[in-house]
């Protein structure tokens, strides 16, 4: 199917002012992305998103709404043909073992699931929340087939995370660095459980992390920075109720170091990752169809 899809694409690759919905998660318009930079388009054909998926993050982020309500498709159609265009930053993600610490798992991973970062990239409770997900989907499809049980499948494993607490030493295992600044310190007083970085303001099936009060700046999908959060046990389910994290930084590239095999997920994508080296870096920006607003500014 996707070998298909990426034939169509290629036929459409002359076509003037060529515009894509994408219908589908997060994945399925990470993947579309994928697909384009593999083509080569120039210039890169703007897409867009109908959610269809659990979370519908990057949808939320480009006012398309956290999933489909039967609207009729004409309707998208003529939505999607009056938006606005906007730049969305895509951050690679370069992965080198550690080769100073010694694996302490047999099932982990030497690379991760992504090497692109759409939405974000998050290490700990999270990804290990993620993970489980993902297991208990491959083992059991027929009990995941709609947004609802997957969220309530969300919920009562974090419920589970905050009683035993499995990642609170997180900050023992890694050091972070963002823009040649050693934040490991920060990390270790916040004693984060997770750490998160974020590139849309949306995470999590349409939850804010990021703080805009305090002297915070704004979060923006095209200014080629990236927010880091850190998040505990304790404020991951406050997040559902309009509660944040824990404001690190706002950086232009980061490296993370792991010295542990740690649960890790790229939009929604989980694994272990055994210890690692990991330099985060701007890739390029995709043209996207954001829900049309009043007074921005359309990129051609």
């Amino acid at each position: 199917m996707r070998f298909t899809s990426y034939v169509i694409l290629e036929l459409f690759r002359k076509v003037p002012q060529l515009r894509i919905l994408a219908c589908g998660g997060d994945g399925t318009v990470g993947w579309v992305l994928s697909v384009l930079d593999q083509i080569g388009f120039t210039p890169p054909p703007a897409v867009g998103v109908l959610p269809l998926g659990t979370g519908n993050d990057l949808a939320r982020a480009l006012g398309w709404g956290g999933g489909y309500t039967d609207e009729p498709i004409g309707k998208i159609l003529g939505n999607i043909g009056d938006s606005d265009t906007v730049l969305l930053d895509r951050w690679s993600l370069n992965v080198e073992p550690n080769s100073s610490t010694k694996s302490d798992s047999i099932d982990g991973k030497d690379q991760l699931p992504l090497n692109v970062v759409n939405n974000y990239f998050s290490l700990g409770v999270d990804a290990h929340i993620a993970l489980e997900f993902h297991e208990a989907r491959e083992a059991h499809p027929e009990r995941f087939n709609s947004r609802l049980r997957n969220k309530m499948f969300y919920g009562q494993a974090g419920g589970k995370d905050l009683l035993k607490r499995k990642w609170k030493g997180l900050a023992d295992f890694v050091t972070l660095e963002c823009d040649g600044k050693d934040l490991t310190q920060k990390l270790r007083e916040l004693k984060v459980h997770a750490i998160v970085f974020l590139n849309i303001p949306s995470y999590g099936g349409g939850t804010h992390p990021w703080n805009k009060s305090g002297g915070q700046f704004e979060p923006a999908t095209d200014d080629g920075m990236i927010e880091v959060v850190g998040l505990t046990t304790y404020q991951l389910p406050l997040l559902q109720a309009g509660g944040h994290g824990s404001c690190i930084t706002q950086c232009k590239s980061a490296k993370i170091v792991t010295s542990k095999t740690i649960p890790m997920q790229v939009d929604g994508e989980a694994c272990k990752l055994k210890p690692s080296i990991i330099e985060i870096n701007l890739l390029n920006k995709a043209v996207m169809l954001a829900k049309k607003k009043p007074g921005r500014i359309n990129v051609q």
